[in-house]
């Protein structure tokens, strides 16, 4: 069997270096919050995927749902001979939609068609070219979505001039900037780049997921929200990592009362299996006419058919509850990190139900980050059998995305990992 080491030099013959992989570990199997990598090591499983896994790794429901579906048909497309799945699951989207009025919606393979296509849906319902983001978000790396991206490296650097017609303003950050500051930039951009009658959307993350869990403020949303009524704009929710019950309501959004026009869907919707799709009100999604809208394997067989056993799975284990109360556990003993001296400096936690995300600061009562650490604190994680992932726009944010299916021994076990780390770099 290969090893660890003998897989890596292949993949660096192999892949090229632009799909960055944060660890060195190859997997062998999975299950629910755990994995096994090729040489038989076992980890415990912080990152789910980049929040995909919100059921954990093959929930025996999803795998039965997708092997019923593997015996019947595996690919049509849709565009050429429907079925049923994609129909039910859209159905039971459209009932959950987090907005009111009649829903309707449209599947694809990943985020970065989710926002794209949202962002399509807007223009072709407005006549409008604009679209507003912000800062330290991320929408994907297709060109349309690394435009809308607000962080140059790596995701702009390298790939010369991207679509137009793209602004971002300040995303409030809890320290030096507030609401008010960004809704003054978003002032002074219609003032001086854009008139809002020519902006199709403003797209926002309810949390921002690679921006370093980021909460936005329910008063920031209200007055986009009233922003884009008083303008004709269409708010758009990317719920692309909040979605699907990881911050303790289906979409994060849901926490502030605000309903949006459109709702970008993807990672944790089909339990692993690619999938995404734009919810959206039905008037806008019939903007579009037939054929400018689609794709070959968008909302594939499989990835409905486990999108439907995610829904149930959501509702009969009450993952919503579920959630709250992990988020209530991970924000207590960071809390607990936080007022310690003996170990590095860490932030306050922050985040929305089990969204979960701390800063490692360079010093103890202080609010600067140390940049880049966290990739050096998920390193030493992985070698102790923790699978991390940092994030931030310094690069100094932890983030916690373990299954809502995990076990309470199972989630402080890691939490035990990471103190461990925090002690031994404070001595080192």
């Amino acid at each position: 069997m290969a090893t660890n080491k003998d897989l890596l030099n292949r993949r660096t013959n192999a892949v090229p270096r632009g799909v960055a992989t944060s660890t060195p570990v190859f997997a062998d199997r999975a299950e629910n919050a755990e994995i096994w990598d090729v040489e038989g090591k076992r980890y415990v499983d912080f990152a789910g995927g980049i929040a995909v896994l919100n059921v954990g790794h093959r929930h025996p429901k999803v795998m039965d749902a997708v092997k019923k579906q593997l015996d019947r048909f595996t690919h049509t497309a849709f565009q050429v001979s429907a079925y049923e799945p994609y129909i039910e699951l859209a159905e039971k989207l459209n009932a959950r939609a987090p907005f009111s009025g009649d829903a309707k919606t449209i599947f694809f393979t990943t985020g970065g068609e989710a926002t794209e296509n949202a962002v399509k849906i807007a223009r072709a319902a407005t006549g409008r070219n604009g679209v507003i983001a912000f800062c330290g978000g991320f929408h994907g790396r297709t060109l349309l979505a690394s435009a809308l991206t607000g962080k140059v490296l790596p995701y702009k650097a390298p790939f010369g001039t991207l679509p137009g017609e793209v602004y971002h303003i300040p995303f409030p950050d809890g320290h030096d900037i507030t609401v008010e500051d960004s809704l003054k930039m978003l002032n002074f951009l219609f003032a001086a780049d854009i008139s809002p009658n020519n902006v199709a959307a403003i797209i926002i993350e309810p949390v921002q997921g690679e921006g370093g869990f980021r909460v936005a403020p329910t008063a920031l949303l209200k007055h986009l929200r009233a922003i884009c009524d008083q303008h004709g704009i269409k708010l758009i929710a990317d719920e692309v990592q909040s979605g699907f019950a990881r911050t303790g309501k289906l979409f994060g959004i849901e926490h502030s009362g605000v309903e949006p026009d459109l709702v970008c869907i993807a990672k944790s919707l089909a339990g692993g299996f690619p999938l995404s799709g734009v919810i959206g009100r039905a008037e806008l999604m019939d903007s579009v006419p037939p054929g400018g809208l689609g794709g070959t394997y968008a909302g594939a067989p499989l990835g409905c058919a486990a999108g439907l056993a995610v829904l149930n799975i959501i509702e009969e284990e009450k993952l919503l509850d579920r959630a709250n109360s992990m988020g209530e556990r991970l924000k207590a003993r960071i809390a607990g990190w936080h007022k310690r001296t003996d170990m590095l400096p860490v932030s306050m936690p922050r985040g929305l139900g089990a969204m979960v995300a701390f800063d490692i600061l360079e010093r103890h009562e202080g609010v600067e980050q140390r940049k880049g650490f966290g990739s050096k604190l998920c390193a030493r994680a992985c070698e102790k059998g923790l699978i991390l992932l940092a994030c931030g726009v310094q690069g100094a944010t932890i983030r916690i995305l373990t299954p809502l299916t995990a076990s309470d021994e199972l989630v402080d076990e890691g939490l035990d990992i990471i103190e461990q780390i925090l002690l031994e770099e404070a001595k080192a």
